[in-house]
């Protein structure tokens, strides 16, 4: 593999509990690689093991090249200029003590990019990249709405100019209009900018309007990736196809086909033998119970962890799944 960032078998355990169990993937220069799944399914976990603001219990990680596991101190520091990340709930990653332009300065200052009086024009610069004044440089988090802090939360990520930006979760937090007035900043960004994201969301739709590729999660894993056309068109895993069956269809006159999953999300200290989406899937199979399927390819870039993949009607699986 080779990209921006490398991912290889990634995990992250904390005791019985395997959060994140063997995710492999790569970002590009410049592309939007959007990790999406159910609440609990590691995605976060995983954001955050690639950043080392968890610790990953073994697994490769590589930036630029760079193995990020070997870094420490200092050499940590560096990386991290060039890799940051725009947290869920703004509110709560912004210090209430600091003004908006204390914020967006502070890793200006700490990565020594700016002397003091050029902090201030690169500040009122950042702002109104964000569609913000640098009027409000001067004003405290609880004194914005929480659209406008999460922009001021993408100027500081912004702020040491990175290749790669984790945003986790970054517009869950807000109403539906302010969520698409985000994304389409962040689009606008990349575009001038160059940066790359790994987006971190459960919101399918929301996904398909700024994502490259598509990576599927299901309890620590990664069962379905690719090309976000090819998988909104023909997905390869039944838990795909039912995420995708969930997305609301705008107009009443078209009746929505819903995939329902029985049973809940089984216990990451528990993961199911064979195929762990297997108890909740529909068109389970003997060998689906006994045997972990690998990431199998549906066609070009695009690989689906479902023996019915390989298989094929033959194995029970309807014959539009791919292949």
């Amino acid at each position: 593999m080779t990209g921006l960032l490398e991912v290889r078998d990634l995990k992250a355990h904390f005791g019985p509990v395997r959060a994140v169990d063997g995710v492999s993937f790569t970002v590009d220069e410049g592309e939007v690689l959007a990790l999406v799944g159910e609440s609990g399914c590691g995605k976060s976990t995983t954001g955050r093991c690639i950043l080392r603001l968890i610790e990953p219990s073994a697994g490769e990680l590589r930036f630029q090249g760079q193995d990020m596991l070997r870094l420490s101190g200092r050499q940590l520091r560096q990386l991290r200029r060039h890799a940051q990340i725009v947290f869920q709930d703004p509110f709560s990653s912004l210090d209430p003590r600091m003004t908006a332009g204390q914020a967006i300065g502070e890793p200006l200052y700490v990565h020594h990019l700016c002397n003091r009086r050029e902090i201030g024009a690169r500040v009122a610069e950042l702002l109104e990249m964000v569609g913000l004044t640098e009027a409000d440089a001067r004003r405290y988090p609880h004194e914005f709405s929480g659209g406008q802090r999460q922009r001021i939360a993408i100027a500081r990520a912004l702020a040491t100019r990175p290749k790669l930006v984790v945003a986790d979760e970054p517009v869950a937090a807000l109403d539906v209009s302010v969520q698409a007035q985000i994304v389409n900043l962040m689009q606008d960004l990349r575009a001038s900018t160059g940066v790359a994201y790994l987006f971190i969301s459960h919101n399918l739709a929301l996904v398909s309007h700024i994502a490259d590729r598509v990576a599927v999660m299901y309890l620590g894993k990664i069962v379905e990736i690719g090309p976000h056309a090819a998988l909104f068109r023909q997905p390869g895993h039944p838990y795909t196809q039912a995420l995708l069956s969930s997305i609301p269809i705008p107009d009443p006159s078209q009746r929505a086909q819903r995939v329902l999953l029985t049973g809940d999300v089984p216990d990451a200290r528990h993961i199911p033998n064979g195929c762990r989406f297997n108890p909740r899937c529909p068109d389970a199979f003997d060998r689906c119970r006994v045997q972990e399927p690998p990431l199998l390819a549906c066609d070009a870039g695009h690989q689906a962890a479902c023996w019915l993949v390989q298989d094929g009607p033959s194995a029970g699986a309807p014959p539009d799944l791919g292949a």
